[in-house]
């Protein structure tokens, strides 16, 4: 098969033939990959970050990165009851155990035994992809595997984050949402599908602000310098309930904490930054941060009930398998809007 693979950090990807995968236990799926989606965690890959964690997983170059993928079911193992070949699917992110605590409570994404294709093992950036029956879900027939893959951990994350905020969106808060790229804008659909919360959204690109609008929002607030006066003026001087900051890096970090009302939540979603808060401020006004990372496998099944309804639908942009150098580079250079996809 083909399949795009990173054999040096810092450099491009190589596309190359390599063997196909082979289901060789029980419950072993191997999907033809329809689509994989970009994320910025693939820059980070390719830059290295994650090069120690991979040594400890058993995981050497060259490999394909892609841990957003949907596509059809090629192959079972022989315990395989839930998917047929020819079924379509989107991945669940995680190929988890189902025995551990964290499984057993529905909370496999920190599931024990866990394996990450596309981080920690081959991923869908290539024909086929190897999973686990407990990662593939089956979508509806009015999608394609083009039409979701992101939301198999762009969507899912976002997902995930506003189902744990959901209990502080009642109606009358005001939520900010950080970001209206490629996860701010499936997180600003949760959220209007989801809760009555008051959305404001802030961006620095005005193009983005103006879709954000199509998406749901309420208000969006340029970024320019005045974003946290601005928050200020349209919460009457008491600031968000919650902030979502899907970005986490380039500044939002420093000064997303600063729109939060007394005894707000600051979630976040986006990283790359560092957050450098008081602990004094931290006491005084009683504020709470949250991290969240991807979500459950019922996250993704509830997710993708609301794309099968309508309620939340992805911008793209589609490049064949052959130009994921160009599709990476136009990520890391702010040239694509919503979210990447790799058709093989």
């Amino acid at each position: 098969m083909k399949a795009a693979r990173l054999h040096e950090f810092h450099r491009p990807l190589v596309v190359e033939e390599v063997p196909d995968p082979k289901v060789s236990s029980p419950f072993d799926v191997v999907v033809r990959v329809g689509a994989a989606g970009l994320c910025r965690t693939d820059l980070h890959i390719r830059e290295g970050q994650f090069e120690e964690a991979q040594k400890e997983a058993g995981l050497s170059l060259p490999y394909s990165p892609g841990h957003e993928n949907a596509g059809w079911v090629a192959a079972v193992g022989e315990a395989v009851t839930n998917v047929d070949v020819g079924d379509k699917v989107i991945l669940h992110p995680l190929i988890t155990c189902g025995l551990c605590r964290a499984c057993r409570d529905g909370d496999d994404v920190h599931c024990d035994r866990s394996v990450f294709p596309g981080l920690f093992a081959p991923g869908g950036f290539a024909e086929y992809l190897l999973t686990g029956a407990r990662s593939v879900i089956k979508i509806d027939d009015s999608l394609e595997p083009v039409d979701v893959a992101p939301l198999a951990d762009a969507g899912l994350t976002a997902y995930h984050a506003i189902k744990k905020a959901l209990p502080l969106l009642y109606p009358g808060t005001t939520c900010v949402v950080i970001g209206a790229g490629g996860l701010g804008h499936i997180g600003i659909q949760c959220l209007r599908a989801m809760s009555s919360s008051r959305i404001v959204v802030l961006d620095s690109n005005s193009a983005a602000l103006a879709l954000a609008t199509e998406w749901g929002a309420d208000e969006t607030i340029l970024v320019d310098g005045d974003q946290v006066r601005a928050v200020q003026h349209v919460t009457l001087g008491r600031g968000a309930e919650v902030v979502l900051d899907f970005v986490g890096e380039s500044g939002a970090e420093k000064w997303g904490v600063d729109l939060l009302k007394r005894k707000g939540y600051y979630f976040v979603i986006g990283y790359g930054g560092s957050l450098d808060v008081p602990t004094m401020q931290i006491i005084l006004t009683e504020i709470n941060f949250i991290g969240n990372l991807v979500g459950s496998y019922n996250d993704l099944v509830e997710l993708m009930e609301l794309a099968s309804l309508g309620k939340v639908k992805l911008h793209t942009s589609s490049y064949p398998l052959d130009d994921v150098n160009r599709a990476i580079e136009d990520l890391d250079n702010g040239r694509l809007r919503g979210r990447g996809i790799l058709v093989p």
